[in-house]
């Protein structure tokens, strides 16, 4: 029997319109071997949150370009409580301030990535985070 991919949601949440690094990662993760669901541009977390609940994802990474990732974080980590998915990983990646770093991960947020993190980071958060 094969072994089960690891399923990772990458969504872009809110009004930010720009989406190349989201496809890169995408695209980054499916060479690692996961298998991933992008959701395209202008979601809102609660769309996110049933997409995640829907496919059954392991991790949910949120691509945040705008400077909106506070509000909107903090929006997921209450709906994610609120559907039951609190317990899968949460990663954001983007247009993170370093100074915003340690109340993202006070809220929840375990994998911050800011722009031009090295993909390697990011799959093996995902693998370490998964017991892959």
């Amino acid at each position: 029997m094969a072994e089960k991919k690891i399923r990772v949601l990458v969504a872009k949440p809110g009004l930010d319109g720009h989406d190349r690094g989201a496809k890169t990662v995408v695209h980054a993760l499916r060479e690692a071997g996961f298998e991933v669901i992008y959701t395209g541009l202008h979601r809102t977390v609660d769309e996110i949150v049933k997409t995640a609940l829907e496919e059954d994802v392991d991790v949910i990474g949120l691509s945040v370009l705008s400077g909106a990732h506070m509000p909107i974080c903090k929006e997921m980590i209450t709906k994610m409580k609120e559907a039951g998915i609190d317990d899968k990983p949460l990663m954001i990646g983007g247009v993170i301030p370093e100074r915003d770093t340690p109340a993202l991960r006070e809220l929840g947020i375990e994998g911050v990535f800011p722009t031009a993190s090295p993909y390697e980071d990011i799959v093996n958060f995902i693998k370490e985070k998964t017991n892959a």
